[in-house]
């Protein structure tokens, strides 16, 4: 890969004058850089700023490949094997690969490459558009990410706190939720539900719907309605390092919502075994890319491991509050108990049909003797 690289930063930089002028672009940024990691960096100061030169400008070249910016070459081996790319695209998801975004916004200006940094955006949330695993919308202009404004300052420029690429998508995702519902959280009935196989026992109906990213779930009159999950190899790690960065990042950690982990912490509740993967890839609210629904319920679990439970800002606790009110009632409870225990298979049902008709029968033997009975 850093064959790769280097032959990446000769085609965008070209010439040495291009490298130095990246290099004294960075180095006033070397220190506010170096604060954004956790962990300590053990480079100087000069090989830390080539580190960043020589890594950014990658991604900016590559961003600038796969959206087809007249710098594709035909004989690039990243493009011309699929599975390099997908590796790429997951690898720079990865909270421990990020760089400072600011970084990649200097470099981008330094190069003055077409329009300004504002493009940079675009570029890689086209780039990473693949990795999100979600059914894709296509729009008339062929484009998915035409609209970038809530990513932008007053002046059009991209917004001074992204932190780096995976917060990027990630902000590009919470920035267009739906205002959450209030919620009486006193109750403890936004803590759990039970699983899918469980809710449709309790008269849930489990439906697909078409929506513009994977936390659009409803619930209105018995329906739940959920949209579809793409899951892939790539989405076990996509999604943990997004939680993971939802619990490392700074901010206001009470009110802001952590939309990826209490997805995760959604659909955890609903997969508790590979019977409730099955039941939902049937109706369409799971793909699965990856083989037997073993594999997707034992991922789901080693996702919430880490997830300690619904924080008090949860972003789907009216839907759980109105499915346990909803799975409560005497009457569902009552049909729940009725499909587990005597529902649960055809030869159940047809014995159950067969004794309820023995029964009627009786009832009409007995009916018929009576009358017989008062005309002697």
């Amino acid at each position: 890969m850093e064959e790769h690289k280097l032959q990446y930063l000769k085609s965008l930089l070209g010439q040495n004058i291009e490298v130095k002028k990246c290099v004294a672009a960075v180095e006033p940024l070397e220190a506010i850089a170096r604060k954004c990691y956790a962990e300590p960096i053990d480079l100087s100061p000069q090989e830390f700023v080539k580190m960043m030169v020589f890594d950014g400008c990658f991604i900016i070249q590559l961003l600038r490949k796969f959206n087809g910016e007249n710098v594709l070459d035909e004989n690039d081996p990243i493009f011309k094997q699929d599975w390099i790319l997908n590796s790429l695209q997951r690898d720079l998801m990865l909270l421990e690969n990020q760089l400072p975004f600011f970084i990649l916004c200097e470099l981008y200006e330094t190069l003055e490459l077409p329009d300004k940094a504002s493009e940079l955006i675009r570029l890689a949330l086209n780039f990473f558009s693949d990795l999100l695993p979600v059914q894709r919308i296509t729009h008339e202009n062929g484009n998915p990410r035409e609209d970038i404004s809530h990513l932008l300052d007053e002046k059009g420029n991209p917004l001074k706190d992204i932190s780096h690429l995976l917060d990027l998508i990630h902000r590009d995702w919470s920035s267009k939720l739906e205002p959450q519902q209030d919620v009486n959280r006193s109750t403890g009935e936004y803590k759990s539900i039970r699983c899918s196989t469980q809710l449709t026992e309790a008269g849930i109906k489990l439906k697909k719907i078409d929506y513009k990213d994977i936390f659009g779930i409803q619930f209105d009159h018995g329906s739940l309605q959920i949209p579809t999950l793409v899951i892939e190899e790539r989405t076990e790690s996509f999604l943990r390092n997004l939680i993971a960065h939802e619990q490392y990042r700074g901010g206001d950690q009470i009110n802001q919502i952590n939309i990826v982990t209490d997805y995760v912490t959604f659909l955890g509740c609903l997969i508790k075994s590979e019977e409730d993967v099955t039941k939902l890839s049937h109706r369409g609210i799971i793909c699965n890319l990856v083989g037997e629904d073993e594999v997707i319920s034992e991922m789901v679990n080693k996702l919430i491991v880490c997830i300690t439970g619904p924080s008090r800002n949860f972003y789907y606790a009216e839907i759980f509050r109105r499915l346990n009110i909803h799975c409560n009632r005497p009457g569902k409870r009552w049909m729940a108990k009725l499909r587990r225990n005597y529902c649960n298979s055809p030869w159940k049902i047809i014995s159950i049909i067969v004794a309820c008709l023995l029964l009627l029968l009786a009832l009409l033997q007995t009916i018929f003797s009576i009358l017989s009975w008062k005309k002697q």
